[in-house]
């Protein structure tokens, strides 16, 4: 996809190109995730334009499938067998990301560079589902799930019907710290809004779409 937007950017005169890609993005990376990022990077690489690229950690916001999953989660069960607990994440609110695509649309320093984003805190995957239970009220006890137990979860989600809740891709990729590996570039303009800040108000049913949403997500629609 990032090769076919590239050509017809060329092919249309479109001269300046924003490629949002991951944290963690190598196309020598150890799932197909992040080879698949690291393979597009390089595509808009390729391309005659003026490119800028983004690497966001996780993003939340009212209607993700991040922090809302979590919640959905402990709202109908009891127990969670958790993979990969101690992954680590430093979650980007949805609108941060936006505006620092918006900082640099006219900064000409900003061609060819590549930028990352992250919240200003990192957490476990287990301290954001704990978060969770905190902000709705419910706590489901969480069973920490060893590697041979968790791809055995992932591949049983794999086969179900439905969107799969965590597939084996998504634990290789949780192999790797999802973190910012330097401060934001100041050009950005950003001063990152927290998950306490933020997810409380949609989390708590503020945002009736957003948990309809993760239903439907579950359901496999």
């Amino acid at each position: 996809m990032p090769t076919k937007i590239a050509a017809a950017c060329e092919g249309k005169g479109v001269h300046r190109l924003i490629h949002l890609s991951a944290l963690g993005a190598d196309s020598n990376g150890r799932s197909m995730y992040a080879r698949s990022k690291g393979d597009g990077e390089k595509a808009v690489h390729a391309a005659n334009l003026a490119w800028t690229v983004f690497r966001p950690s996780v993003v939340f916001g009212a209607e993700d499938q991040f922090l809302n999953k979590f919640a959905f989660l402990q709202r109908i069960f009891p127990v969670i067998p958790l993979a990969m607990p101690d992954a680590k994440f430093q979650p980007v609110y949805v609108g941060d990301v936006a505006k620092a695509i918006v900082n640099v649309l006219d900064l000409d320093a900003a061609n060819g560079k590549t930028y990352e984003l992250g919240g200003p805190s990192v957490y476990t995957l287990e301290e954001l589902v704990r978060y969770c239970g905190d902000v709705i009220g419910r706590h489901a006890s969480i069973i920490r799930l060893p590697e041979a137990l968790a791809r055995m979860q992932a591949m049983t989600f794999e086969l179900a019907p439905g969107e799969p809740v965590i597939t084996r891709d998504n634990l290789d990729s949780m192999k790797q710290d999802n973190v910012l590996s330097r401060p934001l570039a100041p050009e950005l303009g950003l001063e990152p809004a927290s998950i306490e800040t933020i997810a409380p108000v949609y989390l708590t049913g503020a945002s009736a779409r957003s948990r309809f949403d993760t239903f439907r997500a579950s359901a496999g629609r």
